[in-house]
């Protein structure tokens, strides 16, 4: 698949935060599981120092799961300028990495950065694929924890540069 030429693009992947655990009986619909009070604050918190680190062009997509809403408001609400947020079925839990190259080739552009809030293990297998061309996960993403990828000449597999990796707790040092 041939993929159009772009010019620096950065994409932050961002896991969602701490979220209450598995329960069929009362989340039989796991999309609709909620991150925990604890999570929510320290997803909020996260979220506070990762604007420290992106600029004034960003677009934020997320996955539809309540968990990966409720992160990405978090950090729509911290931005200034406030952004739109938009929902990827790209980034829902359970996708595959490869189709997210599809739809940041289509909605990147020069100078802009893209956040994508998402799940593991699509988001690990992302990153791993970004750098090195290969699916395999270059690292587990915490909840919440953050990654930055610079492409600078097309958005494909194996052409982005890792610019930093962040954990919570490093966020919230700087929230």
């Amino acid at each position: 698949m041939q993929r159009r030429s772009t010019r620096s693009v950065r994409v932050i992947v961002v896991r969602h935060g701490p979220a209450a655990l598995r329960d069929p009986a009362r989340w039989p619909n796991d999309a609709v599981r909620p991150l925990t009070p604890k999570g929510a604050e320290q997803t909020r918190t996260a979220a506070k120092g990762l604007t420290r680190f992106l600029g004034g062009r960003v677009r934020l997509a997320s996955s539809p799961a309540v968990r990966c809403r409720v992160t990405a408001e978090f950090l729509r609400t911290a931005l200034d300028p406030t952004p739109r947020l938009d929902f990827w079925e790209e980034l829902a839990p359970g996708a595959l990495s490869p189709p997210i190259f599809d739809r940041l080739e289509a909605a990147g552009r020069s100078g802009q950065e893209i956040v994508l809030v998402g799940h593991e293990p699509t988001l690990a297998e992302f990153v791993g694929l970004a750098l090195t061309g290969e699916g395999t996960p270059f690292a587990r993403l915490g909840k919440p924890s953050a990654a930055c990828l610079d492409f600078h000449a097309a958005v494909r597999p194996g052409a982005a540069r890792l610019r930093w990796l962040l954990t919570r707790k490093q966020l919230a040092r700087v929230a």
